[in-house]
């Protein structure tokens, strides 16, 4: 069975052939979106502390239940629990990389 085709939705040789490469990000915008990554991250932590104050204060009125708010703090420290893990290595790295001999 012959199937039509329709020869304009083909790419043109040239893609065919050699694919474009991928352009490398340069270091500077590698850098930036790292550190808007771990600023981002940094956000999020101080949001969910934000919300176990938050949370706190609504228990004190009665409004939300005790399970709720353990929940919260607990979702709060094993982030910042990760966010000090991070940053413990990052500072490994970095001394890592200051003792290397050049």
């Amino acid at each position: 069975m012959i199937q039509a085709m329709n020869f304009n939705t083909l790419k043109s040789v040239d893609s065919v052939v050699a694919p474009s490469k991928p352009v490398a990000p340069t270091p500077a915008e590698s850098m930036k979106e790292f550190s808007s990554y771990l600023s981002n991250a940094l956000d999020g932590v101080a949001a969910q502390e934000k919300n176990v104050a938050a949370m706190n204060n609504k228990f004190l009125l009665g409004e939300v239940s005790a399970d709720q708010v353990m929940i919260a703090s607990e979702q709060a420290m094993l982030s910042l629990q990760l966010t000090t893990q991070v940053r413990n290595k990052v500072i490994e790295a970095y001394q890592e990389i200051m003792r290397t001999q050049i």
